[in-house]
């Protein structure tokens, strides 16, 4: 890749994407292209066709995905295998089609067996049965590095899969429904310390900037007490899914960008299928291997944002898979390691949100 090699960022207005788009930015990468769900869906197989036919990237980066939290995961199931299928067959089958000369694809470490030994290594992929709540996703993620990994072995193409662990920052979703149980989390102790201090105008500016399930900034007081409260904020307590036991791993998205395009510039697939009878297991984990637990987490946010309130758990909300350690001794000997620790994500997490909702 050179500075002025045409790169398409697919999904580059996203969490991973957007972070993605700068680090190339800062590097000098001049011809960056990104289009956002409007201009291109890429479920739309000949929209994706005529994208390619027209632009001809010379690199491709699939940050593109449809994602969720365990909630929306557990009942959205169609849509996360079906849509992710499409979105990852229309980006990879055209990036063969235009000879493009390499392409980097973004799973998930929800890939692995719910019960792969921790820390979870490349290896442990297809040893057992997945997570349950999330297995339509997974599946869809497992189908794509397989693509890249077949693509390779009988066509010589260069793609790489990536499996990030659970990712947080700039840009992140904050749906209560649909997010991910870092920015959700900061949200609520965010909405339940304004409440509690009987701060309304800093809940109606947070819920016009992302209303709830047509709840916002103009709703009425009843409305909006009632809508937060099926999500367990309140003004004395604040009530979280589950036990708080399980243990998770966050990796900051910037970080996850500096990985990726430090993968891009530097590693290529026979660097990855070296000395394998069978060339298997060739995508790389990408995470900090530092785990926290929920409870733990939460108490952090806690301190972060201020809040004095109680926090509670749902014990009778399921937890999840209950360790999920990536190894990451692949991606440290490819030369490459995080540098920001959960304690300095959280705080630059928040230090945006609230920047975020105070934008003109």
């Amino acid at each position: 890749m050179n500075k002025n090699s045409k790169i398409y960022v697919a999904g580059h207005h996203g969490l991973v994407g957007s972070a993605i788009w700068r680090n190339l930015g800062s590097k000098g990468y001049a011809n960056l292209v990104g289009k956002s769900h409007e201009e291109l869906d890429l479920q739309d197989a000949s929209a994706v066709k005529a994208f390619f036919d027209r632009e001809e990237p010379e690199f491709v980066i699939l940050a593109a995905a449809h994602v969720g939290g365990i909630i929306a995961n557990n009942i959205y199931r169609a849509d996360f295998i079906y849509r992710n299928l499409l979105i990852q067959n229309n980006v990879i089958g055209e990036s063969f089609r235009h000879n493009v000369k390499k392409l980097l694809f973004l799973g998930s470490t929800c890939i692995y067996p719910r019960e792969a030994p921790q820390p979870m290594a490349e290896e442990a992929l297809l040893t057992g049965p997945l997570e349950y709540t999330n297995e339509p996703y997974a599946i869809a993620k497992i189908a794509g590095l397989k693509m890249c990994e077949s693509f390779n072995i009988q066509y010589g193409t260069n793609y790489i899969a990536v499996m990030p662990t659970n990712l947080y920052g700039p840009n992140d979703n904050f749906d209560l429904e649909k997010s991910h149980v870092l920015p959700a989390m900061i949200r609520k102790i965010h909405l339940a310390k304004a409440m509690m201090n009987g701060d309304w105008d800093a809940v109606r500016q947070d819920l016009t900037q992302r209303p709830v399930e047509g709840v916002s900034g103009s709703s009425t007081l009843q409305d909006i007490e009632s809508r937060l409260r099926k999500y367990g904020i309140g003004k004395e307590e604040l009530e979280l899914w589950g036990s708080g036991k399980p243990l998770r791993e966050f990796l900051w998205s910037e970080d996850m960008a500096d990985a990726s395009v430090y993968i891009m510039e530097n590693v290529d697939f026979p660097d990855l299928a070296k000395g394998k009878t069978e060339i298997r297991n060739c995508h790389i984990n990408i995470g900090t291997g530092k785990e926290i637990s929920i409870r733990d987490l939460a108490a952090l946010i806690k301190k972060t944002v201020g809040y004095t309130g109680e926090i509670a758990f749902d014990t009778s909300r399921p937890d999840g898979t209950m360790r999920k350690l990536t190894d990451v001794s692949k991606l440290n000997a490819l030369g490459w390691r995080h540098s920001v620790d959960i304690e300095e994500g959280v705080e630059k997490m928040y230090e945006w949100y609230v920047r975020d909702h105070n934008k003109p």
